[in-house]
């Protein structure tokens, strides 16, 4: 029996155990194996984005009234309920939710993975599950339990779910899609759910005896009765009943404003959430002025519970409770301690109370008001602290800042307006503290070996990642992500970058400030397996600034997550300013484009190569020649040349190099980004290891999201293990469509011309072909740096014989092939950017 032929609706005997609806019997079975199985799941790192894809897939559905899971979960809830009950676990399930709570709660979206908190030293640390996490959930809130276990799953545990066998089957519905939404079945695994009695003690013994944390949610005796099951060292993470209240200030107390929303905070699901106000405390030690505030508020409590029906009446226990309340207190009116205000028809009740002790309220439009002078807050409500949750203060400014602290130091955990006692945010702590840290470990590796020093994550070493497979959706171009900017929501645009416009007019991006924190992080990951050491180097940046252009900005930012020395120079035309700067400050690495680094080396030949201090070039946007590293290698002195990164503007950054990554081959920064390489012509994979169109799809960006972004470069995927030990894939980079230009009809590849004159003649300077109309055939001008450059006679014939396409056009009347040398200034180069224009089109 699985969850997508059998639903436990219908059969209400039913549990669900890793993705299949049991019987009883099945389920008692199964229970004693309980160890082995957690023992064996936790072997398998559940990553927090099949998680996040999971649930939001579900939420999806969760927020749409037609889809089958909405219909059959809203047919287990009350009519009037149902709603409001779906729209809030579709709200949680988001991305967007589930990404803020890991963020707050856990420092990052990926917590799991062995990483340094200090890119300086070989320390990892990570979030780790506390392993078999059992949740024994309330009757009272449908939504806690399927949520609870979400938490759980965040942070990689085995779930056991116990719910009352009279609840619905709900929670057991949703787990159910959930675990289904995960084609690796990673979550189905770790998702058990078992409804039964909590008299059924065996089974209750069975599930905490083995549990390596406990959450449970109830009273006092709910919370003991856990505790006694739970073994040595089990963590009890108590979600148990807490004691909510308003504070006024006298001014505050004198509108009817404050009055009416604190009114409705008293009816909103009839103070059954914790966080409802059971008592209004005054800033007064005068009981007339108590009496007359609760007279007023009375009235208003009147006018708001009016217009609100009854959601769930008292049944008789709490009846009786109420009634036993309130005739204790006319009672002690007598004895001037209380005054009573309270409906006709007995739906609502104001008790006045001269005693400023926190009283706990039976609820149902029942409040308690008393006195509390502001300076005896700590010291009256300190002996509740245990029992304390929600406190709306009203009052201006500085009474919510001063009493803050107060409530505080009394034990309160929240502070909100008059009002919205019930409402929160996302990411928002829960009685003090974050639940995902609750059913977390913290963990840490320390290597001493120097040959750590360019491993930034130890998983990687481990096995490959799991990546989701590639969105249904059509391919995504430039001109798409440009329309859909204008309808992307302001809350999500937060930075905006523009392109450098080698390829085209430049193109703007956008990306909130979490995406951009978390791009940077994982590019400073992949600066350090690329070799820079934050530790001892001294890093210039020296890519070009301004315009909007993200590169200068990235960088620093990179450098910055890795608390490494870094000299902010950028690019400029004054390269005798700049060499001096790097010899002042004994800068040893540099970052930048390569065309403007080796314009700066060459002008500032003398200099640099009498300092002979710059040890590391790390590059970004183009590639050196072979040529290029050998001169930078032997006549200055740079022992690494290497990668920095390879990104976009649109999709941040892609890949890095490793020490072992020879020329244009880059791991997939796959944190960020899965990767399709696809056939040259058509939507299809390409096999293994052949060349394509690279199609990028973002996994972690909350604003701008890229499905089958094609981004226009074309590259192949490596086979086979990476030397350095990783086992993240790799790909080679082989240029972009525009490397390929149709001229004289024949298709001339810019590389290939790059890599005769290199191979050829030995040549390392720039390249860039003009392409122009003539009178009667298409003109290709081959522009060569004048310094490196050989005769252009002697490269025009090296040409002609090497590169086929440009003899066949000229043999054939249709190009006009000329070679030309200038100096490297009079090279065309896109402003923003400062990167090479490799190919000018002038038709």
């Amino acid at each position: 029996m699985t969850a997508s032929v059998l639903h436990p609706v219908s059969h209400p005997e039913l549990h669900l155990w890793q993705g299949e609806f049991v019987d009883e019997a099945e389920a008692g079975r199964r229970l004693a194996g309980l160890p082995e199985l957690a023992a064996r799941v936790l072997t398998r790192p559940l990553p927090t984005d099949v998680v996040l894809g999971a649930c939001a897939a579900v939420g999806r559905d969760l927020a749409d009234p037609a889809s089958a899971l909405y219909g059959r979960l809203a047919g287990q809830l009350p009519a009037d309920d149902a709603a409001a009950v779906l729209a809030e676990l579709a709200g949680a399930l988001t991305r967007e939710a589930l990404e803020r709570k890991l963020r707050r709660e856990l420092g990052g979206l990926r917590p799991e993975r062995l990483t340094r908190p200090d890119a300086r030293e070989t320390v990892y640390e990570a979030w780790a599950p506390v392993g078999l996490l059992v949740h024994i959930a309330p009757g009272n809130a449908a939504a806690v339990a399927p949520l609870s276990v979400v938490e759980g799953l965040l942070a990689g545990n085995v779930n056991v779910l116990k719910t009352s066998s009279s609840d619905s089957c709900l929670a057991l519905d949703l787990l159910a899609a959930i675990g289904a939404a995960d084609p690796s079945g990673l979550m189905a695994e770790r998702i058990i759910a078992l409804r039964f009695p909590s008299s059924r003690r065996a089974w209750l013994e069975a599930l905490c005896g083995q549990a390596d944390a406990i959450a449970v949610w109830g009273g006092e005796d709910a919370v003991r009765a856990a505790g006694e099951l739970a073994p040595p060292g089990c963590r009890v993470v108590e979600w148990g009943h807490r004691i909510s209240f308003a504070y006024l200030t006298l001014r505050a107390a004198s509108g009817d404003g404050v009055l009416d929303a604190l009114a409705e905070d008293v009816c909103r699901l009839e103070q059954q959430a914790c966080s409802s106000p059971q008592v209004v405390y005054l800033d007064t030690d005068d009981s007339e002025e108590l009496y007359a505030f609760a007279g007023r508020f009375a009235e208003r409590l009147a006018k708001v519970s009016a217009a609100r029906p009854v959601s769930a009446p008292p049944g008789t226990a709490e009846q009786a409770e109420i009634t036993t309340v309130q005739q204790l207190a006319r009672l002690e009116q007598h004895l001037g301690l209380t005054r009573v205000f309270c409906a006709e028809d007995g739906s609502w009740r104001v008790l006045a109370d001269t005693r400023p002790a926190l009283d706990a309220s039976p609820l149902y439009r029942t409040i308690w008001v008393k006195p509390l002078p502001r300076h005896a807050v700590t010291a009256t409500l300190r002996p509740m602290r245990r029992y304390l949750q929600t406190a709306a203060v009203g009052g201006d400014r500085a009474d919510v800042a001063a009493l803050s602290r107060a409530l505080f130091a009394a034990g309160v955990t929240r502070v909100t307006p008059v009002g919205s006692m019930l409402d929160g945010y996302e990411g928002e702590p829960h009685d003090g503290v974050y639940a995902l840290q609750r059913y977390s470990r913290r963990v840490s590796v320390r290597a001493a070996d120097a040959a750590f020093g360019t491993v930034a994550c130890l998983d990687d070493l481990v096995a490959a990642p799991v990546l989701p497979p590639a969105p249904h959706a059509p391919l995504l171009g430039k001109e798409g992500v440009q329309h859909a900017l204008a309808a992307l929501d302001p809350r999500h645009a937060h930075l905006h970058f523009r392109s450098g416009g080698s390829t085209g007019a430049p193109a703007l991006s956008v990306f909130t400030c979490d995406d951009y924190d978390n791009q940077m992080r994982a590019a400073a990951d992949g600066l350090l397996t690329a070799g820079f050491d934050p530790a001892r180097d001294r890093a210039a940046n020296l890519f070009y600034c301004g315009g909007m252009y993200g590169s200068f900005i990235s960088f620093f930012s990179i450098l910055e997550r890795l608390n490494a020395t870094q000299f902010p120079i950028a690019a400029g035309p004054d390269h005798a300013s700049v060499a001096e700067a790097l010899v002042t400050h004994r800068a040893d690495t540099v970052f930048g484009m390569p065309s403007y680094l080796w314009q700066l080396f060459h002008a500032e030949t003398d200099r640099l190569s009498a300092y002979g201090g710059i040890r590391k070039v790390f590059y970004g946007g183009e590639h050196f020649t072979a040529e290029q590293r050998r001169v930078l290698t032997e006549e200055f002195g740079v022992e690494v040349i290497r990668s920095a990164a390879y990104g976009s503007t649109d999709l941040g950054p892609l890949g890095y190099q490793c020490a072992s990554c020879d020329g244009s081959v880059h791991h997939v920064l796959t944190d960020l980004h899965t990767l399709e390489i696809l056939d040259p012509h058509e939507d299809r994979p390409v096999a293994p290891g052949e060349p394509g169109r690279l199609v990028f799809t973002s996994l972690a960006r909350s604003g701008q999201r890229l499905e089958r972004y094609e981004i226009g470069d074309m590259g192949r995927a490596v086979q086979g293990p990476c030397a350095c030990g990783s086992h993240v894939p790799r790909l080679e980079l082989l240029g972009r469509y525009g490397d390929v230009v149709r001229v004289g009809t024949y298709f001339v590849n810019y590389r290939r011309i790059v890599r005769v004159l290199e191979e050829r003649l030995g040549y390392h300077g720039e390249v860039q072909l003009e392409v122009a109309p003539d009178a009667d055939r298409e003109r290709l001008t081959v522009r060569l740096d004048e310094q490196y450059a050989p005769g252009p006679e002697v490269a025009l014939a090296a040409l002609t014989a090497e590169v086929a396409e440009l003899a066949s056009a000229r043999t054939e009347g249709l190009l006009s092939l000329a070679v030309r040398t200038a100096r490297r200034e009079e090279f065309e180069r896109t402003p923003t950017s400062g990167k090479l224009r490799t190919v000018i089109d002038l038709r």
